[in-house]
């Protein structure tokens, strides 16, 4: 592809990814047919041989491998400095494209340029549409329905549990909040006016930063359902519970940065009272002899490593101590 312009370049991200990588990267020559694309895939220190995997199975890709865990957000920002393509498309390791579930976004991409931002309609290895595409951005309201647990019992109300969207299928062309780095398309030049991914986020939440401030420049961020790919929810998240801190440290890194005096603290203080609403429940359960599970438990323990939220990267930020399979789910 040496001296051909470049449409799209897909990114994909890789830590400890090699039993997961090879289907994602399978799928995405027929995801984008009739497209010119480049695949680049940053690894970040990976210890499982997924590197070198990715170096011999797929030479084509452009494969970039960092010395350290840099984390998500920082890892993509890497690969869209290298990236050649007139738009850049995030994919997570454990996804698997559709066939035309490129075209479809890049096209609607082309013809409505004004939303900035651009996702499609994921389903779970079963073949039911997963919700987590997208969300809305958090508000006073919503940190509040988590805090009080009503976001749990009205699980998917769009008046309780207001980010999920409702019962919104994903089969509509629709504007929405945040556009998950699961899958996500933007022109590289507009990924450069915004900024990026903010490095601060090692993990979570960087793409609920980007909604927020692609929404304060003008753009709105939309889904595409004709773009389609299925994901191996699951497949990625390691099973410590740390996943549960990681997302924490996220939400209190991004009301920190995006929130000032009383609503700051109002979404803090209910971020804590969330955790521990959902700890006692599974507390109680445990005296029940049903099992609950430890992650809100160990959450609510370990609440000041994550309420205070990420330190910048200038500061030092350096990767939680977790065992995972990949960088996000």
């Amino acid at each position: 592809m040496t001296g051909e312009a470049v449409e799209v370049s897909v990114v994909v991200v890789s830590y400890n990814t090699r039993r997961l990588i090879g289907p994602c990267l399978d799928s995405v020559a027929a995801a984008a047919a009739g497209l010119r694309h480049e695949v680049v895939v940053v690894d970040n220190a990976s210890s499982d041989g997924s590197a070198e995997f990715v170096a011999e199975a797929y030479p084509d890709a452009n494969l970039l491998v960092n010395e350290a865990n840099l984390g998500f957000g920082a890892a993509v920002n890497r690969a869209v400095d290298e990236a050649r393509g007139r738009f850049v498309l995030l994919v997570n390791s454990d996804a698997e494209l559709h066939p035309g579930s490129i075209r479809a976004v890049v096209e609607h991409a082309e013809a409505h340029p004004e939303h900035g931002l651009y996702g499609g309609r994921v389903y779970d290895a079963d073949g039911r549409v997963d919700p987590r595409s997208c969300w809305g951005l958090p508000t006073s309201w919503s940190v509040f329905c988590f805090g009080t647990g009503l976001s749990t019992l009205f699980r998917g109300s769009r008046v309780f549990d207001p980010v999920s969207l409702g019962a919104w299928a994903r089969d509509t062309v629709r504007e929405v909040g945040v556009v998950s780095g699961c899958f996500l398309l933007a022109r590289v030049a507009t990924w450069r006016e915004l900024g990026g991914f903010d490095e601060r986020f090692f993990m979570y939440s960087e793409d609920v930063d980007l909604g927020m401030r692609a929404r304060r420049a003008g753009l709105r961020p939309v889904i595409v359902p004709a773009a389609t790919l299925t994901h191996h929810v699951g497949a990625s998240s390691d099973a410590s519970g740390g996943r549960v801190g990681m997302i924490l440290t996220g939400k209190a890194t991004l009301y920190r940065k995006h929130w000032r005096g009383l609503k700051r603290a109002w979404g803090l203080a209910w971020l804590v009272a969330g955790v521990g609403i959902r700890a006692a429940g599974c507390q109680l359960m445990a005296r029940l002899g049903r099992t609950g599970g430890d992650a809100w438990p160990a959450a609510w323990r370990n609440r000041r490593s994550w309420l205070g939220g990420y330190r910048s990267r200038s500061a030092g930020a350096c990767a939680p101590d977790r065992t995972a399979i990949d960088q996000r789910e």
